[in-house]
C-alpha cells in the first residue's frame, strides 16, 4: 500500500470517529423524551347516559360540520366519521341470549378507535396514514392518499369511508378553517386534533348533552378517563383481535 493511500485511509477512519463522537455527544445534550413526557389520548363513553336522549345526535352534527364532512344523497356513497350502530353490531362477541335488555337493538357510537396497534397503518403503501409517537392518534394525509382502499380492507371496525365522489358538492355548510378533501381519499376521525393543539376536547365531547362522551389523557393518573376506567367496568371493541382499541365503553 503508498503511503499516500495509507494517509488517506487513515484521515478518513479518523473523521469517521470524530463524526460519531460528535452524534453521540449532540445526542445525549438532546432532550430526551419519556413515557411521563408524552400522552396516550383515549375516550370512554357511556352507553347508558348516551341513550338518555332518545335520537340524539349532536355529537355526530358537531363532528360533521367542523370536519366538513359531506352528506351524499346516495347512501353507498356515505362518509361518516362517528356514527351510531346497534350494539350487537359493534360489540359481536358480546351479544349473547342474555344481553341485557337495555343494549339490545339501541344503537352505540362508533369512530376511529385509535388503535396501539393499527392494521391500516402497516397496509398503507404510501404512508398517508400513521400513527403519532407523541400521543398515539392515527392520522390521515389526504394529500398522500392514492385511493388503494387497503386501510379500509384492513381495518376491523369499518371505521374508514372512501369518497367515491366529489365530496365538496354535498356539504350543508363549509367550515373554512378544516380542508375539505377530494374525490378517490379515505377520510376518518382523527380525534380533533387540530382542537387538541388548541387545549379544547374533541368537537363530539363538547357537543354531548349528556356529558356521555369523556376524553383525556391515559398515562396521567389524575385524568376522568383513568379514574372512570378505575371505577367502572368498560369494553373494547374486538378485543380479540390485538389492536388494542382506545375508545372504551360502560355498559
Amino acid at each position: 500500500m503508498s503511503t499516500d493511500r495509507r494517509a488517506f485511509l487513515t484521515l478518513a477512519g479518523g473523521c469517521a470517529l470524530a463524526l460519531a463522537g460528535r452524534a453521540a455527544r449532540q445526542a445525549l445534550a438532546a432532550p430526551q423524551s419519556s413515557p411521563a413526557q408524552s400522552r396516550r389520548w383515549a375516550m370512554v363513553i357511556d352507553a347508558q347516559k348516551c341513550l338518555q336522549q332518545e335520537g340524539c345526535r349532536k355529537c355526530v352534527q358537531a363532528c360533521h360540520q367542523a370536519h366538513n364532512v359531506p352528506a351524499p344523497a346516495e347512501p353507498r356513497h356515505e362518509v361518516k366519521w362517528i356514527w351510531k350502530e346497534a350494539f350487537e353490531h359493534a360489540f359481536p362477541s358480546e351479544a349473547g341470549e342474555h344481553l341485557r335488555e337495555s343494549l339490545r337493538g339501541n344503537p352505540v357510537l362508533v369512530f376511529c378507535n385509535h388503535c396501539d396497534q393499527p392494521p391500516c397503518v402497516r397496509v398503507c403503501p404510501t404512508q398517508a396514514t400513521w400513527k403519532r409517537a407523541e400521543d398515539g392518534l392515527v392520522m390521515m394525509d389526504w394529500h398522500r392518499c392514492i385511493g388503494c382502499r387497503y386501510c379500509v380492507a384492513a381495518c376491523p371496525y369499518g371505521s374508514r369511508s372512501f369518497n367515491w365522489v366529489d365530496p365538496r358538492p354535498h356539504l350543508a355548510s363549509l367550515n373554512a378553517e378544516y380542508p375539505t378533501r377530494t374525490k378517490g381519499v379515505v377520510e376518518k376521525c382523527t380525534f380533533c386534533e387540530e382542537r387538541l393543539e388548541q387545549g379544547r376536547p374533541p368537537a363530539c365531547v363538547e357537543a354531548c348533552p349528556k356529558k356521555a362522551l369523556v376524553f383525556g389523557d391515559l398515562r396521567d393518573p389524575a385524568s376522568e378517563v383513568r379514574r372512570l376506567l378505575r371505577a367502572r367496568y368498560t369494553l373494547r371493541r374486538k378485543p380479540e383481535l390485538g389492536t388494542q382499541p382506545q375508545i372504551y365503553y360502560i355498559v
